[in-house]
Formats: C-alpha cells, sequence, structure tokens
C-alpha cells in the first residue's frame, strides 16, 4: 500500500489520515457519537450526584468519549483513557471497543493482558462501591458475599469478552494473510514453472529440427551416392554392353524411386504431426518448425508424394518390382533392412559381407532406426571415399543389446584399412 500522506490516496483509491477505508470513518465516527452521548449522560448523572459543576464534568467525558475515533491509531492511549475515566463512570461502550480494537491489533500479549486486567479490576471496584452505595440506602441489606461476587462477574464480563473476540479476529486477520502469501508464491512458481516449460518446448523444437535433418541427409546422401555410382557405370558401358547399361539405369531409377518413397514417407509423418501432434511427443508446433528448418519439407512434401507416386507408376508399367505408388508413413527404417542395403551396395559393384550373429529380436524403433542409419552412412562413405575397396558389415544381437560393426580395406593405391562405422 503506497502512502501519500494524511489525505492522499492509496492503491485502493482512497486514504484519509489512518483510515484506508470510507467505511472505516463511518463506524468510527458513529461508535465515537455514542460513546459521547453515553459519557454525557454518565456525567450529568455523575455530577448530580458528586455537586460538582456540570460543565467540568460533561465536558471532560464527552471528550473521553469521542477519543474513540483514535482507536485504530492509538489503541493504548484510549483504552488509558477509558481506564483513566472510570471513577465517573463513563459507561461501557468506549471500554469494550478499546479493547476489542487493542486486542487486533500487533500488540504484545502482555500489553493486552496489563491493561484488560487494568479495565476489569477497575470496572468492578466502581461497580462495587456503587453498590455498597446503594446498599445504604435499602430496607433489607444484601448479604456480604453478593456484592463482591456481582462486581467480580461485572468486571470479567466487562473485559474479558471483547479481548478473546479481538484475539480471533487477529488470528483470522494472520490466516488471511499467510493465504494469500502462499498465494502469491504458488503464482510465482506457476510462473517460472511456465518459463520452464517454454525453455524445455523450444529444446525439444531444436532437437526435432536436428533430427529431422539427420534423417533427410541420411536419406539422401546414401540414395545419391549410389545413383552416383549407377550412373558412372552406365557411362562406362553404355557402348560396350547395352544390357548392363539398361540394368544399371533401372537401378538409377529404383535409388531415386527409394529416396522419394523414403522422403515422402518422413514428410507424410511430419505433415500429419503437425496437425495432431508429432509422432516422437513433440508438438506440432515443433513439428513445424523443425521442417521448416529443413528446408520448407512440409511445403515440399505434396510435390515429393507427386514425384514418388509418378515414379512408382513409370515402374509399373514396366512391370518391375519396388516400392508402391502410395506407402503409408511408418515408424522408420528397421533392423532387418539392413540386408536390402547390402544388397543395393553390391547391385552398385561393391564387394560387402553381411554376417549376422545371435538371434534376430525386437529393439525400439529407435534403436532399430539408428542401427539401420549407422550402416547406411558407413557404406555411403565406403562408396565416396574408398571406392572399390571391399566391405564388411557385422551385426551382433546379444542379451540385451545390438551391435554393429562396419569396416572396409583399403582402397586401390589408398589409405590402409578402417572401420566405416561402429
Amino acid at each position: 500500500m503506497n502512502e501519500t500522506g494524511a489525505g492522499g490516496t492509496t492503491a485502493e483509491g482512497f486514504r484519509l489520515w489512518w483510515w484506508t477505508r470510507r467505511r472505516s470513518v463511518l463506524v468510527d465516527v458513529v461508535i465515537a457519537l455514542i460513546s459521547m452521548g453515553e459519557c454525557i449522560a454518565r456525567g450529568f448523572s455523575f455530577a448530580t450526584m458528586t455537586g460538582l459543576p456540570a460543565p467540568l464534568v460533561v465536558v471532560p467525558l464527552a471528550v473521553a468519549g469521542g477519543s474513540v475515533v483514535l482507536r485504530r491509531r492509538y489503541p493504548v492511549a484510549v483504552i488509558l483513557v477509558s481506564i483513566s475515566m472510570l471513577p465517573a463512570s463513563p459507561g461501557t461502550t468506549m471500554a469494550l471497543v478499546a479493547l476489542y480494537t487493542l486486542a487486533t491489533t500487533d500488540a504484545p500479549r502482555r500489553v493486552i493482558g496489563v491493561l484488560t486486567a487494568m479495565q476489569g479490576v477497575g470496572t468492578g471496584i466502581v461497580f462495587y462501591l456503587l453498590m455498597d452505595q446503594d446498599a445504604g440506602l435499602r430496607a433489607q441489606p444484601m448479604p456480604t458475599w453478593f456484592p463482591p461476587l456481582v462486581a467480580t462477574v461485572f468486571g470479567v464480563v466487562s473485559a474479558v469478552p471483547p479481548v478473546l473476540l479481538g484475539l480471533y479476529v487477529r488470528a483470522r486477520r494472520r490466516l488471511v494473510e499467510s493465504l494469500r502469501d502462499r498465494a502469491f508464491g504458488l503464482e510465482r512458481e506457476l510462473a517460472l514453472l511456465a518459463e520452464r516449460a517454454e525453455e524445455r518446448a523450444e529444446w525439444a523444437r531444436g532437437e526435432e529440427r536436428r533430427r529431422i535433418a539427420r534423417e533427410m541427409h541420411d536419406v539422401v546422401a546414401h540414395r545419391v551416392s549410389l545413383m552416383v555410382v549407377h550412373a558412372a557405370a552406365v557411362q562406362a558401358v553404355a557402348v560396350k554392353d547395352p544390357e548392363k547399361a539398361e540394368r544399371n539405369a533401372g537401378l538409377i531409377g529404383d535409388m531415386g524411386r527409394q529416396a522419394l518413397t523414403e522422403l515422402r514417407t518422413m514428410l507424410g509423418v511430419l505433415r500429419s504431426g503437425s496437425a495432431t501432434g508429432s509422432p516422437d511427443g513433440v508438438s506440432g508446433a515443433a513439428v513445424a518448425d523443425g521442417a521448416a528448418s529443413a528446408g520448407g519439407a512440409v511445403e515440399a512434401s505434396s510435390r515429393l508424394a507427386e514425384l514418388a507416386t509418378a515414379a512408382g507408376g513409370d515402374r509399373g508399367a514396366r512391370g518391375e518390382s519396388g516400392p508402391g505408388p502410395s506407402p503409408v508413413p511408418g515408424p522408420g527404417p528397421a533392423l532387418g533392412e539392413v540386408a536390402v542395403l547390402v544388397d543395393q551396395s553390391r547391385a552398385a559393384g561393391m564387394t560387402v559381407d553381411l554376417d549376422v550373429e545371435g538371434e534376430p529380436r525386437d529393439y525400439p524403433a529407435q534403436v532399430e532406426a539408428t542401427a539401420y542409419r549407422v550402416v547406411q552412412e558407413a557404406l555411403t562413405n565406403v562408396h565416396k571415399h574408398a571406392a572399390g575397396a571391399a566391405a564388411r558389415v557385422r551385426v551382433a544381437h546379444r542379451e540385451d543389446e545390438v551391435a554393429v560393426l562396419v569396416q572396409n580395406e583399403a582402397p586401390a593405391g589408398g589409405a590402409a584399412a578402417g572401420d566405416g562405422a561402429r
């Protein structure tokens, strides 16, 4: 709450001295008027009983009763004024309101207890003296124990209930404040969690972009490398062996159609993922961003699908076997397709041996796709950097893992042999 001085405003739009709400001003003024009226009435009675001039008694009591208006700012002073005016019997309104207000403040419990005891004892003594004075005027005297008992009860009743009520209100306010603080803390924690979630989403989008780039690189690089090898073979034997040239040309078409098919499969998954969520649990926005970073893949998917369909149709017209015109997007390459990679490399003129150890089993799709891409990348590197060298692919199925090793010999006139990939 921002204070601007007496008569200024606060964040709530109102401030008058120590009041922060218009209703509080109205309540305090009404209570002060009631207390002043009660004190004035008791003042005339006390002046008549003591023989003192009425103004000398009434004016101080009226001022004391009006001091209730200061109860929110100076609660201890108001209760001390009430106690000091007890001999004149100023009434109960001032004492009750002053004790209640004191109990609702942050005053120490010891101070509240002492002032409550003073008010209760003083009220009891005054009431006892009044009863003792009235007893002398009665025809039948009261029992000796009756005045002290009544005075004690009246003193307790006039002091304890307002204090208990004030302590309850004080505890309730503290509880509300603590709950408000906890709610504010929870709001801050939720804001931090939202920021962290946004950071994780951004990281996921980056990972998706990199994954798409790797997948497209593996697909295109391997197929294009084989197409280059077959194109060179066609050029070399086109005149001497037309039949072999035709077979190599057919293999080039196969490689191109397979590349288009794999791209269309991948982009079909992306296109469906952008509408309903990615297959890897990444949001559709992340997939779309990843596809855009891979070269506008989503926009190109329709054109690639048309090319793959046309290529598949031309192949079917020639009576050749191969991938169909409308493949259904799948989870990715499987480990069992490594043999197809080896056969394609052999068809390109490379000497490749395939060794499989252990019994094949089902692995998670990500594991199988990774193993497939390792072999694909290794054979592509052999094609590009060790042309003519023999290669060996080993796939070992172990108890809880699968191991892949690709090795090649040194090419003629080249460097020493090495591992294509592990």
